[in-house]
């Protein structure tokens, strides 16, 4: 076992002992012949001259193959750089036109406002009366048979209860609730909402009712009334809160009244600032 052993140990060590020999011979054989080539070289040899120009020429056309990527991706990052540059120049370009867009809208918006706010000014006279408050709608508190708004003028401006609400000077409420800065007007369609009013070349009385619709209803008239259309109904004053003869709306011959003002269409609305000659609760 131990003879084997010192066998296998011999021979691996003879065999290192000729690889370096032959390693040694190649490095002396490659120094011999590159000292022949550059004496032939320096002696103006013509072979060597010739081999010298190929392998200048293969080194050249090597180095231009390997230098093309260098020459075509900068072409091509540059490409890329300015589509990615446009594509942010057209997002902005985008969002300003959004923003354009988002303030012709407004202007568009406040245009209506004011057109609209023109034609109640026009059609109230406020400008020339000192007894009436022009106010805006914040709020629409519109449910099933609840009908209200709120507006932006309270108590400051002399606002109390039960002072009456118009619409190009048509009835449309009354003020049952006053804040400093705001008050809460009651519809005349709201469930709630009872009014004295006359109709007709016989002055008939009745009291006009909300249902929480867009028509309230006439009730408590005389005895076998027969309804006609369009008829002009008018507050009548009996209650000492509104002014008689403030138009409401026409009637219908199933009893309703197509009010002249549509309660959910209000945005400006005035307050007359007259004092009720009755208590309101």
């Amino acid at each position: 076992m131990s003879v084997s052993r010192d066998d296998f140990s011999i021979a691996f060590r003879s065999a290192l002992l000729q690889r370096g020999a032959s390693h040694k011979f190649s490095i002396l054989s490659l120094f011999i012949v590159a000292l022949i080539i550059f004496f032939l070289d320096i002696y103006g040899f013509q072979a060597v001259k010739t081999t010298r120009s190929f392998i200048n020429d293969l080194v050249y056309r090597v180095t231009y193959l390997a230098s093309t990527p260098t020459r075509i991706f900068p072409g091509i990052n540059q490409g890329v750089a300015s589509h990615f540059n446009l594509k942010k120049e057209n997002e902005e370009l985008r969002q300003v036109i959004e923003r354009y867009k988002a303030q012709d809208l407004n202007l568009e918006y406040i245009s209506n406002e004011n057109k609209n706010l023109k034609k109640v000014l026009d059609t109230e006279d406020v400008q020339s009366v000192s007894n009436v408050v022009l106010a805006k709608v914040l709020v629409d508190r519109n449910s099933p048979f609840l009908k209200s708004i709120i507006i932006n003028k309270g108590s400051k401006e002399g606002i109390i209860k039960g002072m009456p609400v118009t619409q190009n000077k048509y009835l449309i409420g009354r003020i049952v609730e006053t804040n400093y800065l705001s008050s809460r007007v009651l519809l005349l369609n709201d469930l709630n909402s009872r009014i004295p009013v006359t109709f007709d070349t016989s002055s008939t009385q009745a009291i006009l009712t909300g249902n929480g619709t867009r028509k309230p209803t006439l009730e408590y008239l005389p005895e076998g009334y027969i309804f006609e259309d369009d008829i002009t109904v008018f507050a009548s004053g009996k209650d000492g809160i509104f002014n008689a003869g403030t138009p409401i709306g026409k009637t219908k011959d199933n009893g309703e009244v197509d009010l002249f003002v549509d309660p959910n269409q209000l945005s400006f609305v005035t307050v007359n600032l007259i004092k009720p000659t009755k208590e309101v609760f």
